[in-house]
């Protein structure tokens, strides 16, 4: 294992010197929070099919593929399926903004009415996503150096933690970069075609599982709804999404490097379902189809490839990990606390740098923490993305699309959604279907409903949104 380890511990070293080098780039709020505004569709692409597969969509994707076959490919799927859509229909006014959240966007819209209570909605998600994609080091380094489940999760976050305190969106775009080239090349030039050669080949996966492993629709049609509703939707609102796309240098640039990386995802989501595939031909009866992932590593690998491969399950891990993280204290600092002591906007840049680089280091710890208590990642990884939809697609799509909705309709349609989305999950269960149908329905009944009994928004407020979108406004700061 020593080649491995040599692998992996280059691998670390360099993303902690990227965070170094992007630490001397950083002097201002625009800058660190979302690059300057300044990549070009190489870095955009790679950067944000970096953020949005990670350990779930890796070791999680394979092991769907090892549970149900070739359909195990759809909740990577859908992720790029929402990818696909964002860059699509929205990137480009998203990018016209010029703001750095989610809730900034909808103050612009509504005239300040949702910022905070949309901002602990998004809080909470980020921060969620933060943690379960930290938990996932334990999988990793178990299977590197043998370690137990925290001292793994302390190596990795800590990690991810140091290069993103030091230099913000520059140190992780550059860090999303090489684990993009990694994760390409570990994942899908290396792992996938060694997989199904150990395995006999395609013909010899037909031949020893069922015929329901290569149906296209084998995982259900309930299920798959449910991705589209939670992946899909979760995609075309999420702060750690929206945040890369505010780093774009244009439009064009968020729209055709966005799609090159939904189209990336699509990819990918087959390649994991194959491996998976072709790993339970390989080890039919593992005790958790998450294991597939690293048993097909640890056992079919040449080494040094084995360290490859392992530093690309990093990569997946790190790059999700660090924009959730960036997310999360961007959200925490800008919607949050600047909006409760009533400083929103104000401070010169290096203080601002300052400020979000200490809110990254305490949401960081916070996240390491919250990690190291928690055990069912699934669970608390459905509770953030039900209430992220069910509480916040409503409001923001309504904004983007129908000019009646009103800022009241928005804040009610985040109450109603949310309450429902708990309310439901207590009574069916955190697992269950039916908290974001209902809870996404009820949203969007409350929302119409009450923009259509109250006034318009205000004729300024819509047309200073209307030029903001065009692009025609300069980047002035957005207060609540």
């Amino acid at each position: 294992m020593a080649v491995d380890y040599t692998v992996i511990v280059v691998y670390l070293a360099g993303m902690l010197a990227m965070g170094w080098w992007g630490m001397r780039r950083a002097k201002s709020k625009s800058e660190f929070l979302v690059a300057g505004r300044r990549l070009g569709p190489w870095m955009y692409s790679g950067t944000m099919a970096a953020i949005v597969l990670g350990g779930a969509s890796t070791i999680g994707g394979v092991g769907l593929g090892y549970t149900h076959g070739l359909s195990g490919a759809w909740m990577v799927f859908t992720i790029g399926l929402g990818l696909l859509a964002l860059s699509v229909f929205f990137s480009a006014r998203i990018a016209r903004l010029k703001v750095y959240t989610v809730s900034e966007m909808l103050d612009l819209r509504y005239g300040g009415r949702a910022g905070v209570l949309s901002g602990v909605v998004m809080w909470g998600y980020t921060l969620m996503l933060a943690v379960t994609s930290t938990i996932a080091y334990a999988t990793i380094f178990d299977v590197l150096f043998d370690v137990n489940r925290t001292l793994a999760i302390v190596i990795g976050g800590s990690i991810v933690v140091a290069y993103s305190t030091l230099g913000g969106m520059w140190s992780i775009t550059l860090t999303d970069m090489v684990q993009f080239v990694v994760k390409t090349i570990g994942v899908l030039l290396l792992l996938l075609p060694i997989a199904v050669v150990k395995a006999g080949g395609f013909g010899e996966m037909r031949a020893k599982l069922p015929d329901d492993y290569f149906e296209p629709f084998g995982v259900g049609g309930e299920t798959i709804f449910t991705y589209v509703l939670i992946y899909t939707f979760g995609m075309l609102i999420g702060q750690d999404i929206w945040q890369r796309v505010f780093t774009a240098r244009s439009d064009k640039v968020a729209r055709w490097g966005g799609t090159v990386a939904g189209t990336y995802c699509l990819v990918y989501a087959l390649a994991g379902a194959v491996i998976g595939t072709a790993a339970k031909v390989m080890y039919p009866n593992l005790p958790s189809p998450d294991s597939a992932f690293a048993t097909i590593v640890k056992d079919e690998l040449p080494m040094g490839v084995r360290g490859l491969v392992l530093a690309a399950a990093l990569a997946a891990v790190m790059s999700t990990s660090s924009g959730a993280l960036i997310a999360c204290a961007t959200v925490a600092n800008n919607d949050i606390w600047s909006r409760l002591r009533g400083a929103a906007g104000q401070g010169d840049p290096h203080d601002e740098v300052r400020g979000n680089r200490a809110f990254i280091l305490v949401m960081g710890v916070a996240v390491i923490g919250v990690a190291i208590a928690l055990n069912d990642v699934v669970q608390a990884l459905t509770v953030a993305y039900n209430l992220l939809v069910g509480g916040l697609l409503v409001p923001i799509i309504g904004g983007l699309l129908w000019r009646r909705g009103t800022g009241a309709g928005a804040l009610a349609a985040v109450v109603a959604g949310g309450l429902s989305v708990i309310g439901l999950m207590w009574h069916y269960g955190i697992l269950a279907n039916e908290p974001i149908y209902y809870g996404l329905l009820t949203s969007l009944v409350v929302y119409v409903a009450v923009s259509l009994a109250t006034r318009p928004t205000d004729a300024g407020t819509l047309a200073a949104w209307r030029e903001r979108v065009a692009g025609r406004d300069p980047e002035v700061p957005v207060t609540a």
